[in-house]
């Protein structure tokens, strides 16, 4: 299914400080909506994302007429094309499965606000919840954006998590910020052969190449349960990849991200369960054997190990970088932590997988 992009949206040249970003956010909405009075407008910080700060801005009692402000954080460019989510936005808006772009400013977005609540912990686990995610995914899955940008045959992963390497740190001038590096983080030699011998070893897998969202997180996941609907945010890490990471990604997501619960990865009964519904929207037959289930079941919980390396990668980027009051060292250490304590168990069993 090609899908074209739709037409630009206007750029304002304006920098908005994140120490004032709620007049910066106003000054953005009044050139989008001149009707609006500065006198009845409200606001709203979105306070559960880890890499930007976002306010809501609205007019009276329109609350769902909400404008969206998106503020990058800090060096947020060493980690994402900023290019290339615009361009996601785009190409998913026109598909129908997100949300439109409003205008474009020179350190964010803004967008329109879409109702809905975001996933948790516990919802996510809701057979009437999980099936609505895993058909979408199939739907994303199955899009072929004719953006001449994109790759459709190159998985983003390895180049990216390439990038995040050559530029995580390696030490801290902080010295008791280096002190607990040197505690939680394997030196960078180590993490190096983990990669080669990851790239090595998943390169082998057959998992198609599909246009994947890479970063869905549950609150990524707005849920109408009146419309029994699911759409997608976020787009900051879109591309082609494989279909078993961008699975597996979600997986690991279930464990939440403030205080991450690994427990809480789906069992092999609930996966195989979001796995039948997902190849049967994905390949558009209910005739799904045991074997095809099995098959996605292995690759999907082999690509579960990758995804835990490279948020651990990005997290440690973050710790040199973020402004946001988020300890992303130890978040870091505890994808890293929790890639090697699957790896021992993945890779120690005779045909090379089971669900742990």
């Amino acid at each position: 299914m090609g899908i074209e992009p739709t037409a630009l949206e206007p750029h304002f040249d304006i920098f908005i400080n994140e120490n004032e970003i709620i007049s910066g956010a106003k000054e953005i909405v009044k050139r989008l909506r001149p009707s609006w009075s500065s006198e009845q407008l409200s606001h709203k910080f979105f306070t559960n994302g880890i890499s930007n700060k976002l306010v809501g801005i609205w007019h009276g009692d329109a609350y769902n007429k909400m404008v969206l402000i998106r503020v990058y954080g800090y060096k947020t460019d060493l980690l994402i094309d900023r290019k290339a989510e615009i361009r996601n936005i785009r190409i998913l808006h026109s598909a129908g499965h997100t949300h439109s772009l409003y205008a474009t400013f020179n350190n964010g977005l803004a967008y329109e606000f879409l109702e809905g609540d975001t996933l948790t912990v516990d919802t996510i686990r809701k057979p009437e919840v999980y099936k609505l995610v895993a058909k979408r995914m199939a739907e994303m899955h199955l899009l072929r954006p004719s953006s001449h940008e994109l790759n459709q045959d190159e998985p983003m992963i390895w180049h990216k998590t390439e990038k995040f390497m050559r530029i995580m740190p390696t030490n801290f001038a902080n010295q008791d910020k280096q002190m607990k590096f040197e505690k939680l983080i394997k030196p960078h030699s180590t993490l190096l052969h983990e990669y080669q011998m990851l790239k090595e070893n998943l390169s082998k897998i057959n998992s198609p190449v599909v246009f994947c969202h890479n970063d869905l997180l549950l609150g990524n996941i707005l849920h109408k349960r009146e419309e029994k609907k699911v759409t997608f945010i976020d787009f900051e890490y879109a591309e082609f990849n494989y279909q078993a990471f961008d699975i597996a990604n979600h997986f690991a997501e279930f464990a939440g991200v403030d205080d991450p619960d690994y427990s809480l990865y789906p069992d092999e009964d609930l996966q195989k369960s979001w796995l039948r519904i997902y190849l049967e929207n994905y390949r558009n037959t209910t005739e799904i054997s045991e074997e095809d289930i099995i098959e996605l079941f292995k690759h999907v919980n082999q690509f579960v190990l990758m995804t835990h390396f490279f948020w651990g990668c990005w997290a440690l980027i973050q710790s040199q970088y973020s402004l946001i009051d988020f300890d992303f060292l130890e978040y870091a250490a505890l994808r890293f932590n929790e890639y090697f304590r699957r790896k021992q168990l993945v890779y120690s069993t005779e045909n090379g997988i089971r669900n742990v």
